[in-house]
């Protein structure tokens, strides 16, 4: 349920935007839905392309151990079986391991220790889960059974699955190069200054905050069809992905070992990533190279207890945090000492994530002068962690967030008023915060305002009143967050018009149930005047880019914007050029608007369609452009700086320890907003993903490492009807710093709701005494911090 659009405070020049149903800003519905309602979509899995063979992978049964044998005579000897794959084979075949590329580095300069992470798991194992061996068949059946018959001969280790124990002094080491089994000892902000604020305080507040870890839980398993083309040498691959040439890159550079040419990656529908799907993984190669040596394409597809065990998981990091104020409750310092669980190997993404992405998010909307974050990344015998929606954006806020309405708790002071007291003021746009980063724009404190009333927050005595009538708390919460969209980058930009009078967009990025198709087919509209029904996209074939950085980090919008802006000039200068030749002007007399060339001052013009096809009739004839197709490769916006208010009201009962999350309003700032259906989709997905966090999602191993969350009859996931209608509403100032002025808004969902929730739930429980309870806030729980206080 919307609120309502208001037009905000104009901080750009605003571009052309168009006109009608299909402008930008108007809620137009994804012309994809009814197809893949219908079940019409093609994912990897519905892929099967002749002479196909299947892949199942044996994985280790033990968190730590060493491998003293490995015995497939059996599996290999099984029916239908065409390979048995093991580490020997990946070293004979010259590739490499799955690599991380991060720059990042501790605090004396030392560059983040990356320990190889092998393919298929050689001289010891390190989480449940690790792929060991690999069985190649004709069927699928085949190859299941012929995997039960492969023995592996381990010779169990202790395990470490918790990460305070895992930096203690005498603590198994998982990786001889990993000393401590700290990967990287990261520092961000001003330690001296913010010493100094908190030998200044008036008051302190300390929390230990814990941000739990949770799987993934994308709609569609991860899933990887490998083939060879002996005659151009090159291998072909089908998977749900995040960008293609992203992974095509990773794939040919750092594993095949082989030019990116040699490598095509084909990625169809993809049932949602959240980060997951982003980098490649071990079964990746296996397939590859059996492809390669079989002369015969292989899938495999995780079922989702395999998922379970081996898709990269997000967050699991501990927090000690504190915050600085004065008499007055006016901020000082904020100061996070923390460790995050990098589980048994490195990812792509998991340390940068836990370490500058959270550093860069602890300032949120406030003038806190001086931060000061330290974290430890350490291994553990669990599961990898990668970016999940946010990536370390919802920590920062987190963390601020709990620690102002404890602070605000503590020294009496409302908690709406000790925000407002601390608020970025508009007039001090642009700001640079702590952190270092520059907010372009933002209007903090109407904003707080506008969601204040839109949640109805004076009205809340009395629905409290209501729930002590029926025996039931009832909690209200709240979290000013701001967000670090991804950074500057590079982006394709691509027209390529047909000879049916439609235009294809050829994108970079990659949908994977954002709805690009009619966001970009709304720019690109709004830009050229083409009618919003003649706009198709490409996407998804790294063949048919030039270059392209896929979709994270809230960037697409923004990105995409700015090429199409680019590309657009650029047939508009060929258009001009060729319209000038064939209405017979000078170039400099020709206009260009509502999809048309006109020869200014006449009723003299052509469309852009037709003139499409007269410049390929012409064929570059007089030194003019052979076509208007145009391909080129943009430098993207800097980040962006999405930012919002989450306001959430829960009501438990004291008897189970129950929470229902009964209303939840989200007032954002995205900018410039070019689908609002759309956007508000996105939010609504990131905080029912953050209700899910805060309540109920929890990943648990035993003390040997064993996975005990391991199907969704122990791991809860957020169902329609622990979700409330939501009220959403925008207060949009224009980012400064791209042509549209849009912030992104993927992930912001998820950087405002957990705070809410959590905050609510610690207010509810307040008359207990709790003062702190740690996520997920499930019944158990809640019921011992009531029960465990109330005596």
């Amino acid at each position: 349920m919307r609120a309502g659009h208001e037009k905000g405070i104009t901080a750009v020049d605003a571009p052309v935007f168009g006109t009608g149903p299909y402008a930008v800003s108007q809620p137009v519905t994804r012309t994809e839905d009814p197809r893949l309602l219908r079940g019409g979509g093609v994912y990897t899995d519905d892929r099967n392309l002749e002479g196909q063979a299947y892949a199942v992978f044996v994985r280790s049964p033990v968190a730590h151990g060493e491998i003293e044998a490995i015995n497939i005579d059996a599996a290999k000897a099984a029916p239908g079986v065409l390979a048995v794959y093991t580490h020997a084979d990946i070293e004979a075949a010259g590739f490499g391991t799955l690599p991380n590329n991060l720059p990042l580095k501790s605090r004396d300069g030392s560059p983040l220790i990356k320990p190889p992470r092998p393919i298929l798991a050689t001289g010891r194992v390190r989480n449940v889960g690790e792929p060991v061996v690999g069985v190649i068949a004709e069927t699928l059946a085949q190859a299941r059974d012929a995997a039960e018959l492969v023995e592996l001969d381990i010779e169990a280790l202790p395990a470490n699955t918790d990460i305070d124990a895992a930096v203690a002094d005498g603590a198994l080491q998982l990786h001889e190069d990993a000393p401590g089994n700290v990967c990287v000892d990261f520092q961000m902000g001003d330690a001296a200054a913010t010493t100094a604020a908190f030998a200044a305080a008036a008051h302190v507040t300390s929390l230990r905050l814990e941000n739990n870890q949770v799987f993934v839980s994308a709609m569609e398993p991860r899933a990887f069809i490998g083939d060879f083309d002996t005659e151009a040498d090159r291998y072909i691959v089908y998977t749900g992905c995040q960008g293609v040439f992203g992974m095509r890159n990773i794939l040919a550079n750092a594993i095949l070992k082989v030019e990116p040419e040699k490598v095509r990656v084909i990625t169809g529908e993809v049932g949602g990533s959240f980060g997951m799907k982003a980098m490649p993984y071990n079964e990746y190669p296996v397939v590859l190279l059996a492809a390669k040596q079989l002369g015969r394409p292989v899938k495999w597809t995780a079922d989702r207890s395999e998922s379970m065990l081996a898709d990269h998981m997000g967050r699991g990091s501990v927090y000690n945090g504190e915050l600085a104020l004065d008499a007055d409750g006016k901020f000082l310092a904020a100061r996070v000492n923390g460790i995050a669980n990098m589980g048994s190997y490195l990812t792509g993404t998991g340390p940068h994530c836990q370490t500058a992405n959270v550093g860069k998010n602890l300032p949120c909307m406030y003038l806190t002068p001086a931060i000061d974050v330290n974290m430890r990344c350490a291994f553990t015998n669990t599961t990898y962690v990668g970016a999940y929606r946010g990536a370390g954006r919802p920590e920062g806020n987190y963390i601020m967030e709990r620690l102002v309405d404890t602070a605000a708790r503590e020294m009496g002071i409302d908690p709406i008023e000790i925000r407002r007291r601390n608020l970025v003021p508009t007039e001090a746009m642009p700001f640079t915060a702590a952190s270092g980063q520059v907010y372009d724009s933002g209007d903090f404190p109407p904003m707080l305002d506008k969601a204040v009333a839109a949640a109805d927050w004076n009205g809340f005595a009395g629905r409290k009143a209501e729930s002590e009538a029926a025996g039931k708390k009832r909690g209200l919460g709240i979290c000013a967050y701001v967000e670090v969209s991804a950074p500057a980058g590079k982006e394709m930009g691509g027209l390529r018009f047909g000879d049916d009078g439609r235009v294809t967009i050829v994108s970079g990025t990659q949908d994977y149930g954002q709805g690009h198709r009619a966001t970009f087919a709304q720019i690109l509209s709004a830009r050229m005047g083409i009618p919003f029904d003649k706009i198709d996209l490409l996407q998804g074939d790294s063949d048919e880019l030039v270059i392209g950085g896929g979709t994270g980090g809230s960037r697409s919008v923004i990105a995409e914007a700015g090429a199409l802006y680019e590309t657009a000039a650029a047939v508009i200068e060929k258009g001009r050029a060729v319209a000038g030749h064939v209405l017979e002007a000078a170039v400099e007399d020709v206009e260009f608007s509502d999809g048309e060339f006109r020869i200014a001052g006449t009723d003299r013009s052509i469309g852009i369609f037709e003139l499409a096809q007269r410049a390929r009739e012409i064929g570059g004839a007089n030194d003019l452009p052979e076509t208007l197709d145009t391909e080129l490769v943009h430098d993207t916006a800097p980040s962006s700086f999405p930012n919002g208010v989450h306001v959430c009201e829960v009501e438990i009962d004291p008897e189970t320890g129950t929470t229902r999350v009964d209303r939840y309003t989200v007032v954002d700032d995205f900018g410039t907003i070019v689908n609002p259906l759309l956007a508000e989709g996105q939010v609504h997905g990131g905080v029912v993903q953050g209700i899910g966090q805060a309540l109920m999602e929890h990943i648990v191993y035993d003390d040997d490492g064993q996975l005990l969350t391991g199907s969704y009859m122990d791991y809860q996931l957020p169902r329609a009807v622990e979700v409330p209608d939501m009220v959403f509403d925008d207060h949009p100032v224009p980012a400064t710093t791209n042509v549209i002025g849009a912030k992104g808004a993927g992930e912001a969902g998820c950087s405002g709701s957990l705070a809410a929730v959590m905050n609510a739930v610690v207010d509810a429980l307040a008359e207990y005494g709790v003062t702190n309870i740690d996520m997920p806030a499930t019944p158990h729980r809640v019921w011992q911090a009531i029960h465990g206080n109330a005596g």
